[in-house]
């Protein structure tokens, strides 16, 4: 029984810390891939048009290497270090002394901790590696949905593709209830939509939250889509409240419903089938 626990200790800790690697990453692709997209459909548009664009320099979420957004110091491998070189630098640029936002250590650390609990939960099992790689593009998605109210497709679909693949050795679910899930997904919230729409003549919500719920269904089946709508509601509703009352956040201003998407699946993912067996019961 030591035995157990000290291999699950082992592959804890070694999932922290490949998470504080992996949110360092994910950082990137936050801020990055939201402007290669943009760039992306200009393109295409002049193209339309009949226009050229100019010659820009390269420009992917590995080029150019990272530089401080204030001065453009470039930054050095050792200033780059996870959760540790934002503790040494006290939070500020090396050269210029501006702030770096909490947000880089702030997704290292979720990253880190998710990382770490999906090992402990799941131990050395496909599972895990499966777990790992929906978490990561959750935590992407989220960030991405809050900062633009954006859900890129080439997120959305990979996650849903990713979800059937994994499921076909049922990892999570069996692949008919994944497949059921991924439909039923996309047309509840298309459902919603419409409904709203017809209702009030307003949208509601985006065509990327019938993706993200569908790829959500295909990962973890039919039966957990009602436990992550009902929470990734209330906990919308609750956050919401309580940015309008205590940080002023103007009521007309929408909210993404895409982060608590994200919120409900990560509590689906680790207590479903508890929440499942409330409404479900065999």
């Amino acid at each position: 029984m030591m035995a157990m626990y000290e291999q699950a200790g082992y592959l804890t800790g070694l999932a922290v810390l490949f998470g504080l690697v992996i949110g360092s990453f994910l950082n990137v692709v936050i801020h990055r891939l939201p402007q290669m997209l943009d760039r992306q459909w200009r393109a295409h548009c002049a193209e339309l048009r009949g226009e050229q664009m100019p010659a820009a320099a390269p420009y992917n979420l590995l080029v150019p290497g990272s530089s401080c957004p204030a001065c453009g110091h470039r930054i050095a491998w050792y200033q780059n270090i996870p959760l540790l070189s934002y503790l040494l630098l006290k939070g500020r640029c090396a050269a210029c002394q501006a702030p770096i936002a909490w947000r880089y250590p702030a997704v290292e650390l979720i990253t880190a901790l998710l990382f770490g609990f999906a090992a402990w939960q799941f131990g050395a099992d496909g599972r895990t590696l499966a777990a790992l790689i929906l978490l990561a593009l959750l935590i992407v998605l989220a960030f991405i949905d809050f900062d633009t109210y954006l859900l890129p497709d080439n997120l959305t679909l990979l996650l849903l593709w990713l979800g059937l693949a994994f499921n076909l050795q049922a990892l999570f679910v069996p692949i008919e209830q994944a497949v059921l899930g991924a439909m039923a997904g996309y047309l509840s919230l298309w459902a919603v939509y419409w409904l709203f729409k017809l209702a009030t003549g307003k949208e509601g919500m985006g065509y990327g939250d019938f993706k993200l719920l569908a790829a959500l269904g295909a990962w973890l089946g039919w039966k957990m889509l009602l436990p992550i709508v009902l929470t990734a509601s209330v906990l919308g509703a609750a956050i919401g409240i309580g940015l309008i009352l205590f940080a002023g956040r103007d009521r007309a201003r929408p909210i993404p419903f895409g982060p608590y998407l994200v919120l409900g699946s990560i509590v689906c993912l680790f207590w479903g089938p508890v929440l499942v067996r409330l409404y479900l019961p065999v």
